[in-house]
């Protein structure tokens, strides 16, 4: 069984360790962006761009995304409907996106915009660390090393 690493590149900011780590795996890569994003040429990265509507992006992960693959999102509605299709999702933080959580993650996405919408300020998120990029390594090492040692059985 072949799978791909699927990314979500238009805020993507672990897109070279994504192209290093999957090149180190043999591990295909797509980043998909809009045109509004400039995403450069690596080794083993096929790079899609789209138009800038809204939800171009993430429609089009979804036609191409299939069972077993990887896919590196912010976007929790696009995390939800990849794990649908029996993907496996992680945040560029190294977060890793489950059925047991993405539930609440999208209630709680809900609740802050209906606060936002009756006028409350709410905290965007906190600014990416070297932290959040060493826990994002390790998460996807671990990912992949997983997928591999299932694949070999």
């Amino acid at each position: 069984m072949t799978y791909k690493i699927v990314v979500d590149a238009d805020a993507c900011p672990v897109k070279a360790e994504i192209a290093q780590t999957a090149l180190r795996f043999g591990i295909p890569v797509l980043m998909v962006a809009s045109f509004d994003h400039r995403l450069q040429p690596m080794d083993g990265v096929d790079i899609v761009q789209v138009d800038r509507s809204d939800q171009s992006v993430d429609l089009y992960i979804v036609n191409c995304i299939a069972p077993g693959d990887v896919l590196v999102t912010q976007d929790f509605g696009l995390a939800a409907l990849a794990l649908s299709k029996k993907a496996l999702a992680l945040s560029n933080r190294g977060q890793t996106y489950n059925e047991r959580t993405i539930d609440f993650l999208l209630e709680r996405r809900h609740e802050q915009a209906k606060q936002r919408r009756g006028g409350k300020h709410t905290k965007g998120p906190k600014a990416f660390t070297d932290e959040d990029r060493q826990a994002f390594l390790q998460t996807l090492t671990k990912v992949l090393s997983g997928l591999q040692e299932n694949r070999a059985k």
